[in-house]
């Protein structure tokens, strides 16, 4: 399975420049958030590929305008092929908006999800748009990452972990790394992956 990750700033060559062709051979589309809503809608009016989301610290938008043809998969595990994905949008609170939360409160998203997450065994795909705490993430509260997270990782070990959030033009950020059994993936702007189908860890 071919995914697209995209998050954060729209990709020259799948805005500016878009050719329906570039999408060709794709078969999953992951947005990490923070990015216009008519961006995700282009895309999924010209792929087949199911464009699923969660939302960034910056897409309050979303709730007048929500992405048309995509699918948001905030705080449920979404299955595509039998792949398990599972969404918790958002950044760590450092001003007002609908999609900002402290720790406290993403706790208490996950722990809503314990049912779901008992019920389908895991998940195999980790999408948020902030990071884990200490992996990848800043020093300054917006771009603190979430240690729930980490906990998610340690607990469940899904095969990956994509988030946004973090500018790979902040400075020394890693595209990719490994956290014992699962890669992370920092989705700026777009990232394409094959995904192994047939197996889980």
């Amino acid at each position: 399975m071919n995914i697209l990750v995209i998050a954060d700033q729209r990709s020259k060559a799948l805005w500016d420049y878009f050719e329906p062709s570039r999408l060709e051979g794709v078969d999953l589309i992951l947005s990490c958030g923070d990015l216009p809503p008519q961006y995700l809608s282009l895309l999924a009016t010209f792929t087949h590929a199911p464009v699923l989301y969660v939302r960034g610290n910056h897409d309050d938008c979303y709730k007048e305008t929500p992405p048309e043809g995509c699918i948001d998969i905030e705080d449920q595990i979404y299955e595509f092929q039998g792949v398990r994905i599972l969404g918790l949008g958002g950044s760590m609170r450092y001003r007002d908006g609908i999609n900002q939360y402290t720790e406290k409160n993403m706790r208490w998203r996950v722990f809503k999800l314990g049912r779901t997450l008992k019920k389908q065994g895991g998940f195999d795909i980790l999408l948020t748009h902030s990071p884990a705490y200490h992996l990848g993430d800043g020093e300054d509260l917006p771009h603190t990452g979430f240690q729930v997270f980490n906990e998610l990782l340690d607990k469940y070990q899904p095969r990956y972990f994509i988030h946004g959030h973090m500018h790979l033009n902040y400075g020394m950020l890693k595209r990719t790394q490994q956290y014992n059994n699962t890669q992370i993936i920092n989705g700026f702007e777009q990232y394409k992956f094959e995904y192994e189908t047939g197996r889980r860890l």
